[in-house]
């Protein structure tokens, strides 16, 4: 990667965050992660990765939040950032139902904060996450990044298209490089507790029942986070056509590999030796039925596709379960 600045990383302690900042110091970048520690789930799990990024002399940490936005201005100014990664949000697609307010600080308001400072300090390129949640209802599988987004079914998924909205603005007005990335079903270890393997998982290893919504007919596209990671570096490394006029993309990132929550479950019963306890309900407000990527523009692009399987992504995620459990 050509820069010698360091790289910003908001949301560095959440999941993502912490395995894109690990890939980054591993190559001998210096990353300056941002992240306000919420207490949305477990802030100790978000602390033990921060601990792991804290052992490369290249990472320095910063405790603040997106909404402060003379504190992220100074950010700014000290390092000028070539790069930045922003993963920072609040997520979840259920959450919004019971706390709608946070969504729009941390996503919106934050969002805009981070494209003002990019504009303002020539920023080469700004990636952020989006979701594959602003493809609503739309069943047309699999899912390229044309198909429609405009019926978000959560307010999560609705904060997700007006940054992709707001980023393209930014993009047209100020020529601003930036690439959203639209996640689908990220896992693997240090998964978030809220997402369905970490808690298919310890129910299973509890013994208690793990409750499948859709009566577990629901399809998701797993995608594994090391291949994640693989394209969010290519994505930076590989900027984007300079003769275009506006210069702003959007990328699925997902295995376009489809699988039922049935059939999930089985591969975690096959790797844990256990048998879940199944407690079947209707689908949930904020849930759709089916999702998976198409993934024909990362490989026309020549970024790399996600390759590991679900049997050996779920086995990695269950060893450092049982790693980290015993050990907390």
């Amino acid at each position: 990667m050509n820069t010698k600045k360091p790289i910003l990383v908001t949301g560095v302690a959440g999941f993502i965050g912490f395995h894109i900042a690990k890939r980054l110091l591993e190559m001998g970048m210096t990353v300056i992660g941002i992240d306000n520690l919420n207490d949305y789930y477990d802030p100790m799990l978000k602390v033990a990765r921060l601990g792991i990024l804290q052992d490369y002399e290249t990472f320095r940490f910063t405790h603040g939040d997106l909404a402060d936005l003379v504190s992220l201005e100074q950010l700014f100014y000290e390092h000028e950032f070539d790069y930045v990664v922003h993963l920072a949000a609040q997520v979840g697609v259920r959450y919004p139902i019971e706390a709608p307010v946070s969504y729009s600080k941390s996503n919106l308001v934050g969002m805009t904060h981070i494209l003002e400072c990019c504009r303002h300090h020539n920023t080469k390129h700004l990636l952020f996450a989006s979701s594959s949640s602003v493809y609503g209802t739309s069943n047309t599988m699999p899912l390229a990044e044309t198909a429609p987004t405009d019926e978000p079914v959560s307010l999560y998924a609705a904060t997700k298209k007006a940054n992709e909205v707001m980023a393209y603005s930014y993009s047209k007005l100020y020529q601003l490089p930036i690439t959203g990335m639209r996640f689908f079903t990220v896992y693997g270890p240090w998964n978030r507790p809220d997402m369905a393997l970490f808690k298919f998982v310890e129910a299973i290893d509890a013994e208690q029942e793990v409750t499948l919504y859709n009566y577990g007919k629901m399809m998701r596209d797993f995608t594994y986070i090391d291949d994640v990671v693989d394209v969010i570096s290519s994505l930076m490394v590989n900027r984007l056509n300079t003769d275009k006029v506006v210069p702003f993309e959007l990328y699925n990132i997902g295995s376009n590999n489809p699988q039922t929550l049935f059939d999930f479950i089985s591969v975690i019963e096959n790797t844990m030796g256990e048998k879940a306890k199944l407690n079947l309900h209707p689908i949930q407000a904020g849930d759709v039925q089916d999702r998976w990527a198409d993934v024909t523009k990362l490989k026309s692009n020549g970024h790399p596709l996600p390759k590991t399987s679900l049997q050996e992504g779920i086995q990695s995620f269950v060893d450092w379960y049982h790693s980290y459990t015993h050990d907390a």
